[in-house]
């Protein structure tokens, strides 16, 4: 239920890992529709009743300030009340989504990232109480088609969303590039240095298990210019920085809960 940049993404990821089974979208928006018909061979629906009437599982893809609305609409559609449903939307709790289909309906809610596109993002679940453990699995399975995913409490659920995002990823290679472009470096080169910077760095942790201090450690050797580099960025407030940033985000996906 919604054409959208993120459902682009889960589908793309979905076909990636060849899913076996329909998958159908519907938007109000035609140009979207084709668009996905066209790039991935999805079944598209225009028709909110038809599409309601095909699906087992409901998967609510639209902004969070659009949700009210689109389960409003989908409440009026004959069938909707027995149907699992998953909401992406950040910020928006499951006792909110709840009264909107009736108690019938099975909650949801998953939070995947962009990165899904290409079978490597980490999706966030949380569930309904009620929410039985064959339904439970049945949406571990789906998201782990398109990467790993973590269950957690939904008290948790909006932190976890503010840290994880891979926005935070652009924005440090934006960043870092940019300071080192202003040192002197071409931008090619200061943008290559980066990337190879962050991403490196990261692998090497992920794929040797080894413990982040000790590695942090190694790399800025006390004395040298990494260790020059993050002290300058530590007393500059680095970390006071990034964590009014979380905050900031956590606030907006409470805002979300309150529409």
């Amino acid at each position: 239920m919604g054409g959208g940049r993120i459902t682009s993404a889960l589908v793309a990821g979905l076909c990636r890992a060849e899913h076996q089974g329909a998958i159908v979208v519907h938007d109000r928006n035609l140009k979207k529709l084709r668009a996905l018909e066209r790039d991935f061979g999805v079944a598209v629906e225009p028709d909110l009743q038809s599409a309601v009437a095909m699906a087992d599982t409901l998967i609510i893809a639209v902004r969070p300030a659009a949700v009210a609305e689109m389960l409003d609409d989908i409440a009026r559609c004959a069938g909707a009340s027995r149907r699992l449903a998953v909401s992406l939307a950040a910020g928006i709790p499951l006792k909110k989504l709840r009264p909107r289909l009736g108690s019938r309906v099975r909650w949801a809610r998953a939070l995947p990232s962009p990165i899904c596109r290409i079978g490597r993002g980490l999706t966030a679940v949380t569930f309904a109480r009620n929410l039985l453990g064959p339904d439970r699995k049945r949406v571990r399975k789906f998201f782990e088609q398109v990467g790993p995913v973590l269950e957690m409490a939904e008290s948790r659920i909006d932190a976890f969303n503010a840290a994880y995002s891979p926005a935070h990823g652009y924005h440090a290679l934006t960043i870092l590039a940019k300071a080192a472009q202003n040192t002197g470096l071409d931008p090619k080169v200061a943008l290559t240095a980066g990337a190879h910077a962050l991403a490196d760095a990261i692998l090497y942790w992920r794929q040797s298990g080894q413990n982040l201090s000790d590695l942090l450690h190694e790399a800025a050797t006390p004395g040298g210019t990494s260790a020059a580099t993050l002290a300058a960025m530590d007393a500059a407030g680095y970390m006071r920085v990034i964590e009014g940033g979380l905050a900031a985000g956590i606030q907006q996906a409470r805002a979300n809960a309150r529409r």
